[in-house]
């Protein structure tokens, strides 16, 4: 079993995203495990599993469904995205590797161009060129001014390209301070990102939440195992305190394994209505 967590850019229409789920849940041999859509970052995380080919066929669907309904030129979110379609990363899960992944990926890629005509850039893992594994080299204005690994053109008219990788997890997590002041989130992101000599493997950046008129620390962990989480949470917590503020609330964006809540109980018990079926094995044991 792989699992598959797709990012779409529309984060508002709940009809719109309900069409694009059914379309990948559709698949046989696809569990789909849930979604969360977010208004302030215009943006849906989808995470579904199962066996190889049905995932990469549900994401492939998934992939153009995104493409026929989502125009990436009127797009308007605090969130950076190239495409309708912005990331399609496989992760490997219970008896599965990172390699069938990629294999996964590269396959996925070569359909997306050759059914939608949207050019594919590969990520992490999958990509072909070591310059191309950190996402943030490639998903940026103008990409990384080389070619996509799939396609004769830069970018679809309308829904940009899709970033496809292979990785093991990650775990999305946000931190929302309560102060308007995108400046102190932004202050606080590069205190604690690897990048600029905070936790490693943690990214983070500071975004203005309109809808609640709130700033946010938004972070992906992309080594969960390496990262000392309550640590991380002390220290967003202390150097909101340096600035005048505090955490008004934190907030998990899909699943996390087992492995890291038991690591951590708290530091997820703590994130905005937790239960334990955000643990991947709790939710597809119910499935």
């Amino acid at each position: 079993m792989i699992e598959c967590v797709p990012n779409f850019s529309e984060g508002r229409h709940a009809g719109m995203i309900r069409e694009i789920v059914v379309e990948i849940a559709r698949v046989a041999g696809v569990t789909m495990l849930g979604w969360d859509a977010d208004g302030d970052h215009h943006r849906s995380v989808v995470t579904f599993a199962g066996p190889a080919d049905a995932v990469c066929e549900g994401a492939i669907r998934g992939v153009g469904a995104a493409v026929e309904r989502i125009d990436l030129s009127k797009h308007q979110g605090v969130h950076p995205r190239v495409g309708a379609a912005d990331v399609v990363p496989f992760v490997p899960l219970e008896g599965s590797t990172l390699e069938e992944c990629i294999d996964v990926a590269h396959r996925a890629g070569e359909e997306i161009w050759e059914r939608f005509r949207v050019p594919v850039y590969f990520y992490e893992a999958a990509a072909r060129v070591p310059e191309r594994r950190p996402l943030q080299n490639v998903r940026r204005k103008g990409f990384d001014g080389r070619p996509p690994d799939i396609g004769d053109i830069a970018e679809h008219p309308t829904a940009g390209a899709v970033m496809v990788g292979a990785r093991h997890f990650l775990i999305a997590y946000n931190v929302n301070l309560a102060t308007p002041e995108v400046e102190i989130a932004t202050e606080i992101a590069h205190k604690i990102r690897e990048s600029s000599g905070g936790f490693r493997f943690v990214k983070a950046m500071g975004l203005h939440l309109a809808s609640v008129n709130r700033a946010q620390v938004s972070m992906n962990l992309t080594n969960f195992e390496e990262i000392p989480l309550d640590d991380l949470y002390r220290t967003i917590e202390q150097e909101a305190a340096k600035r005048g503020t505090s955490i008004a609330e934190s907030e998990l964006i899909g699943f996390v394994p087992r492995a890291a809540f038991d690591k951590s109980p708290e530091f997820f018990r703590r994130t905005w209505a937790f239960e334990e079926a955000r643990i991947i094995e709790n939710r597809i044991f119910r499935r």
